[in-house]
């Protein structure tokens, strides 16, 4: 009978030799090197100061070919320099480690094109599944996650079509810290947007319907640039909407980059907020508690959405599905002295 050939890793160790310095079998040292959910913590810990003194290092090809699993997952977001998507990263890891996933990144930078080659980089490494921001992809990247039967989940957003989501309302979001500017007895509210990704236009949207159902929209007041975000950004725009509409009492900034730099500039134009100019941000950086006065704006899930996709991720590779198909993590205003 013929025997199945030993696993060996670039150190010369094998799976076997791990299993013998350990005292339990090979099966055993492959699940606590990759699903170490279903082994003791006291076991684990066994076959890690083997693999430890071995330097055995596994091989993931050899373990690809065995398990017809990669034990890998394709994360595609749109920056790696914006704090939002670090905190969702930072949750998927906290998760996929746990269960012996490893995270493949990639960094489409707002860009579709970009987007299609790294699925198309990434795909030859063969993730068992994919975690992706938004719901608007173009064409190519969902034929492509179609024709490999990627299980896939969307992230910051809700989708209604049946896609597996976890997220928040973008649009209610909008709708709702504009609101909370006309409860502060603000009239003209302007909004300050850039970038002008799909969140960004929800949150556009949400916007106009809350002052539409005030009677009080006016499209005089939005200022929109799809060039990256930034504070100075924030600053520039804030002189643009005072020279424009010297009447504008209230600034929606689509993020806390642009509040904060339309904060400083009011400080250094002598400017009352808000008093004279009410500032509202999104997505409650650390940075917004801290500002001079500190920032009102909207605290959204990031690290939880990470959480929760990874998990939804996760059941769908196991042949499940999750709780629910469209998980609404929500929101809440954070209001402070900016408004």
């Amino acid at each position: 009978m013929s025997r199945k050939p030993r696993i060996r890793s670039g150190s010369g160790a094998t799976m076997h030799d791990v299993a013998r310095a350990a005292g339990v079998s090979a099966i055993t040292v492959s699940r606590a090197l990759n699903q170490p959910q279903q082994v003791s913590e006291q076991l684990r810990e066994q076959v890690m100061r083997a693999v430890d003194a071995l330097g055995y290092v596994p091989s993931r090809s050899a373990r690809t070919l065995a398990s017809a699993r990669s034990r890998t997952v394709l994360v595609l977001i749109p920056s790696l320099g914006n704090t939002v998507f670090l905190d969702t990263l930072a949750g998927i890891e906290t998760v996929l480690d746990t269960a012996g996933y490893q995270m493949l990144i990639g960094d489409s930078r707002y860009d579709e094109a970009r987007e299609l080659k790294l699925l198309r980089a990434y795909l030859q490494h063969r993730p068992d599944g994919v975690l992706l921001t938004g719901l608007s992809h173009a064409e190519p990247v969902e034929a492509l996650l179609r024709r490999h039967a990627l299980p896939a989940v969307y992230m910051m957003d809700l989708a209604d079509d049946g896609r597996c989501c976890v997220g928040f309302s973008q649009e209610d979001a909008g709708a709702a810290i504009t609101r909370h500017l006309l409860s502060r007895g603000k009239r003209r509210i302007g909004f300050l947007g850039a970038q002008l990704d799909e969140r960004v236009l929800k949150r556009l949207a949400g916007y106009r319907a809350a002052l539409a159902e005030a009677g009080l929209a006016d499209a005089g007041l939005e200022w929109l640039d799809p060039a990256p975000s930034s504070m100075r950004m924030g600053a520039d725009m804030l002189d643009a909407a005072l020279a424009a509409r010297p009447d504008c009492d209230a600034l929606f900034c689509c993020n806390d980059d642009l509040a904060i730099g339309a904060l400083a500039r009011c400080q250094q134009l002598g400017v009352a907020v808000p008093e004279r100019l009410a500032i509202a941000g999104f997505n409650d950086l650390q940075s917004a508690a801290w500002c001079t006065p500190s920032l009102t704006t909207v605290a959204t899930p990031r690290r939880e959405i990470g959480v929760r996709a990874a998990h939804a991720l996760l059941a769908r590779l196991d042949g499940g599905e999750p709780e629910t198909l469209r998980a609404d993590l929500g929101f809440k205003l954070m209001l402070r002295r900016s408004s």
